[in-house]
Parts: C-alpha cells; structure tokens; sequence
C-alpha cells in the first residue's frame, strides 16, 4: 500500500473470535496484548475497530490521514511507524490484507501461548489469574447493574470498564460487562 492510498477497512468474521475474544479498547489487550503488538499497532486496531463500530459493513480510509491523525507520518515502504503498525497487526493475526484494503478483527482473541511466555513473569501470573477468576452470580449481575446504570447516564462505553475496574470489580467481569453494554448499544 502506497503513501495516501485509500483502502477499504472491512471486518473480519471469525465466529469464535468474535463470540469469545476481547474488544480492543478492553484491559485485557491493555494488559497482555500491548507488550506483544506494541503500542501503535494497538492503538491502531482501536482506531480501525471503532470505525467499524460505527459503519460494520467496512469503510474507506486514506492511511496517510489515519497516520497523520496519529501523530506518525507514513511513507512509501515498511520503514515508517505507521507500516510497521500496520505489519504488527497482519503479523500477530489481528488483520490481512484483501484485493481493497484490510480485513481487520472486530475483537481479539486469547493471547497465545508462545507470546505470553515472552512476557514478564509478574503478566504471565496475571493473565493466569485472569483466566481462572471464577465469576459469581451475584458478581456478574452487580457489576452488569453498574455499567447499565453508567451507559443510561451518557458513559462512553470505552470507558466503563476501566470505570467498573476502579470500583472493585474484578478485570475479568467488568471486560466480559462491558463487552455486554457496548453490543447492546
């Protein structure tokens, strides 16, 4: 892709990802995707992954711009930040090029094995903890309690996670709440 193309952005449809993976803008990627993918690759997918939010049947984009708006610059070739967020991206399996443009996941799976293993031990452990976290009845239905009562009172749904966080409810219940919010929206 050349300096100021225009490609079409569309969603990738992956059933099981989609059903059982995180949302991009989640602590979940925050904590243990964002020291595999880099920073801007994952701000990146956030920004592609809104947009599909709000057009779900895809969108064009000059990435020139998308760059600029990012603060990066993009140039011919796969030596700018930007090329290579776009290549961390198709690389770890969050996006691959199409005839137009990019597929990209609407949600991301599980971290896998092999990129968890380069981690810190202190992010293995808390991802093992995630993934173990037992979730109660009454744990779920609080925390849902909250993010209805905040998404009725005008929170972005990107923020009420991290806002159910802060309130004590465990990370892994106020990702899966959230998630349950926005797709209400």
């Amino acid at each position: 892709m050349s300096a100021g193309t225009v490609v079409m952005i569309r969603p990738w449809l992956d059933p099981l990802v989609d059903e059982l993976g995180h949302d991009p803008r989640s602590i979940y990627v925050e904590q243990f995707w964002l020291g595999v993918l880099g920073p801007t690759a994952t701000w990146l997918l956030r920004r592609l992954v809104s947009e599909l939010e709000q057009r779900p049947d895809g969108y064009r984009v000059d990435l020139a711009d998308l760059a600029r708006s990012m603060g990066l610059s993009y140039t011919p070739g796969r030596s700018s930040p930007f090329a290579k967020a776009l290549q961390r991206c198709t690389m770890f399996g969050l996006a691959h090029q199409t005839s137009d443009g990019l597929a990209v996941r609407r949600r991301v799976p599980e971290i896998a094995q092999r990129h968890l293993r380069r981690l810190p031990s202190s992010v293995q452990l808390q991802h093992a903890e995630w993934v173990a976290h037992e979730v109660s009845v009454d744990d779920f239905s609080r925390a849902h309690e909250l993010a209805v009562v905040m998404a009725k009172a005008g929170d972005e749904t990107a923020l009420i996670e991290h806002r159910l966080v802060a309130l004590g409810v465990a990370a892994a219940v106020a990702s899966e709440v959230a998630d349950n919010v926005r797709q209400l929206r």
